[in-house]
């Protein structure tokens, strides 16, 4: 099902060619999905209710470092002809493979849980609670199968449809914009100004949330997967050239689009209820006739809010019109991360494990060990223990993210692998740095979360996990450190990297 862009009859030395941008342009936009989806959404919501517009700005630095991980991605894609997985399996040894897949797959699981999430809280407020969350949970079974329909039709239909998706997003979340009407210049400042006056340990942890809501770890592994649907002559570098060109330009557009709508989530919420106590919320809710102002306890505290309270809150304040689109645009968020989830999963399963499962076989799986302890949880709890999970599932998240950032670094910078499109000096030592951050941040977001649980035995249970995660971590830092160039790591020349060059010499070819 490859996508032939050499039928375009035109120059690869053209500087910019809008027909063959088009050509190029779906891959991105699937991908972008994923900074879309029900987690990154309470994210959003999140720190606009406890920070206000002050930290727009790290929004735009955790866009921006996830567009720099794609670019590494689609890359390794372009260039290879294997995405990473596959390459993972030729490079690492076995026990460290099935490690590192069994942590890509958790991530995966991890965000379908996300998306089931979502999906139910959408259809429990879009059906004024008629469907409970334990029946909207098992009705995410079956909308899977109807996107493995849609499959059947084409690669390029499917994107058009989750081009859909994304627009209904736009369109819900910028109707709760200009809804709300939050002070633009106050955006742009916190968007633009580096600075949180006033933030406490609360907003910190909130910032460090958005980093790991934003790069997800199984994204990497997908988007590096999606750019072979392209048929690139890979004999030819021009076109391998330009070809990792427009998938630049092509996910440096989807992700704006991507960072438009989570402005619009944050701002709606600094704007609207930033500061505001529960006992505000609650009279307001009852003051509006809301069957929902139960949620608010009657105190002055600070209002705490997710994605089911976020519909309500908006329906107290602007009408059941703004609850109801809201629920929409979190259907589609959870919708649209679905199929993305499923074809990671089928990735990742192919690349690490040479296993080829139907996608139907797939989904059932995933779903299935999603699903499980989520319609436990709607079953058994109310819907602040669902919303609950998201920050745990974030959190998971944040965990995974080390085992694609540190392969695609690896793999990026092998001459052997990449010939003469391998990391240089500055991307070695920043793309590094970058990762190194990014860990970091990520790290002290899961020691905040274990800390906060006050168990014993949890912290004993954790640290026995912590020495193993940050052993595995190390091991695959030591492979990064000698394909980065630092040799004497090598001891004795145990780490080898078999040759893949796929871009050779060859006469350069016409397109």
């Amino acid at each position: 099902d490859l996508l032939s862009v050499r039928m375009l009859r035109m120059s690869v030395n053209d500087l910019f060619s809008f027909r063959k941008l088009w050509a190029f342009t779906g891959p991105g936009f699937l991908m972008s999905i994923a900074y879309l989806d029900p987690g990154n959404i309470e994210s959003d919501l999140q720190s606009g209710a406890i920070a206000g517009f002050k930290l727009l700005w790290v929004l735009l630095v955790a866009t921006i470092i996830g567009l720099l991980l794609q670019r590494l991605a689609a890359r390794l894609g372009v260039v290879t002809g294997m995405h990473l997985a596959e390459v993972c399996n030729r490079h690492y040894p076995t026990v460290p493979r099935i490690i590192l897949w069994l942590m890509v797959e958790l991530a995966i699981i991890g965000s379908d849980m996300q998306e089931v999430i979502g999906c139910a809280i959408a259809f429990n407020l879009l059906s004024v609670g008629r469907i409970p969350l334990w029946a909207g949970v098992l009705i995410t079974i079956f909308d899977t199968f109807v996107f493995l329909f849609l499959d059947k039709y084409g690669l390029r239909k499917l994107e058009a449809f989750f081009g859909f998706l994304i627009t209904i997003m736009a369109l819900s979340f910028g109707y709760e914009y200009v809804r709300v009407a939050p002070d633009q210049v106050e955006v742009l400042k916190g968007m633009f100004v580096p600075y949180c006056s006033g933030c406490g340990a609360a907003q910190l942890e909130q910032a460090v949330g958005i980093v790991g809501a934003v790069i997800m770890p199984h994204n990497i592994y997908l988007h590096s997967a999606l750019v072979k649907s392209r048929d690139i002559n890979r004999g030819n570098k021009k076109e391998v050239k330009e070809a990792n060109k427009y998938y630049f330009i092509e996910s440096s557009i989807a992700l704006f689009i991507s960072f438009l709508i989570n402005v619009f989530v944050v701002a709606v919420f600094a704007e609207a209820f930033y500061g505001k106590t529960n006992m505000e919320v609650g009279q307001k809710c009852n003051e509006s006739g809301s069957p929902h102002s139960d949620l608010f306890p009657a105190n002055n505290q600070t209002l705490e809010v997710d994605i089911y309270k976020g519909g309500v809150v908006l329906g107290c304040f602007f009408g059941p019109a703004a609850l109801y689109i809201w629920a929409v645009g979190i259907l589609a968020a959870g919708q649209s991360s679905t199929m993305t989830g499923t074809y990671s999963g089928q990735f990742v399963m192919e690349g690490f494990l040479n296993l080829r499962w139907s996608r139907f076989a797939r989904v059932l799986l995933t779903r299935s060990i999603a699903i499980l302890p989520t319609l436990l949880v709607a079953v058994f709890e109310d819907v602040q223990h669902l919303t609950g999970m998201n920050d745990f599932l974030n959190v998971l998240q944040s965990m995974q993210l080390p085992f694609a950032l540190i392969p695609i670094l690896t793999f990026t910078s092998l001459t052997s692998l990449m010939n003469d499109f391998a990391n240089g000096l500055m991307w070695k030592i920043s793309g590094g740095l970058l990762i190194l951050g990014v860990c970091a941040i990520n790290i002290y977001f899961v020691v905040v979360y274990v800390f906060a649980l006050n168990n014993t035995i949890l912290y004993v249970f954790s640290a026995i996990l912590s020495f193993a995660y940050l052993s595995f971590i190390l091991y695959l830092m030591w492979h990064c450190l000698i394909a980065l160039g630092v040799s004497c790591l090598d001891f004795r020349g145990s780490v080898r990297y078999p040759p893949a060059v796929l871009v050779d010499e060859q006469p350069e070819l016409d397109s």
